[in-house]
């Protein structure tokens, strides 16, 4: 399988590539390949950044995206990520050079990850949506045909090419408070990784996400009462969320809830909460 984040359009708060480089950094991910920026980015657009290093010298860091492999702890199960920032040019040439570094990798499945700005409370579980296009992945997992026409970022694109190619894709997408949309955002950070929790079938790490989610919604709620206007558009909000979400109090819902309870407790991790 290859989870796949890219920095930009489709990345909300930052919380999908945060997402993914937590996974990278916990599991000890190994880079096995780099794509070169200067075929896919315009260096105007996404530019280098000049950083000093430990040993005082100055380097530049280039807008690449990096392809590496990790093994998880618990089922063993090889992944394969791929993170990078959206390019600017060659779309299809660079999702082409993607996939064709999973299939070397024996990524069958690509599991394109995101985050969108949205009308959400902050005061409520981020609203993640799991979709695919792909009829094998919908009956094996139970999820949505995804019901979105329009402009579409370089997941879109990846996850459609992966589908052409024959591939197993889907899409996991956060939704962010579009009134905090400044990164940041360890709600729909933790969000992202609960739903990847429960794809892979073991837990993810998630480090200090509970408390930094607690701490930035409280941040938040403070701004919010600083203006009438903004508590107000907030309550209007929850209104509308609180009514959708009635029938999410199923029995289904609190299974899997139930579940992910159980599969942190064996593993010593204990629960996450996502609100």
């Amino acid at each position: 399988m290859m989870l796949a984040s890219f920095e930009g359009w489709n990345d909300a708060g930052s919380s999908a590539s945060t997402a993914l480089k937590m996974i990278a950094d916990a599991w000890d991910a190994r880079e096995m390949r780099q794509i070169d920026p200067d075929s896919y980015h315009d260096f105007q657009v996404n530019r280098p950044v000049v950083q000093r290093t430990p040993d005082g010298s100055r380097a530049l860091t280039w807008p690449s995206t990096t392809v590496s492999v990790t093994v998880t702890p618990q089922t063993g199960r090889r992944l394969v990520l791929a993170r990078g920032t959206e390019p600017s040019l060659r779309w299809r040439a660079y999702c082409n050079e993607l996939l064709d570094a999973a299939e070397d990798l024996d990524a069958g499945t690509i599991v394109c990850v995101g985050a969108l700005l949205a009308d959400v409370p902050h005061t409520r579980p981020i609203p993640v949506q799991t979709s695919s296009d792909d009829p094998r992945v919908q009956a094996l997992l139970g999820v949505e045909d995804g019901d979105y026409e329009g402009p579409t970022g370089i997941v879109g694109v990846l996850a459609q090419m992966a589908l052409d190619r024959g591939l197993h894709s889907l899409s996991i997408w956060a939704a962010v408070p579009h009134y905090v949309a400044q990164p940041p955002s360890p709600k729909a950070t933790l969000a992202l990784l609960t739903a990847l929790e429960e794809l892979l079938g073991e837990p993810v790490p998630t480090g200090d996400l509970v408390e930094d989610s607690r701490a930035w919604q409280d941040g938040v709620n403070e701004l919010a009462e600083e203006d009438p206007e903004v508590a107000e558009y907030v309550r209007q909000l929850e209104e509308a969320k609180d009514t959708a979400d009635l029938p999410e109090a199923s029995g289904e819902a609190i299974a899997r809830e139930f579940e992910r309870f159980l599969r942190r407790r064996d593993t010593g991790g204990g629960p996450v909460s996502g609100s």
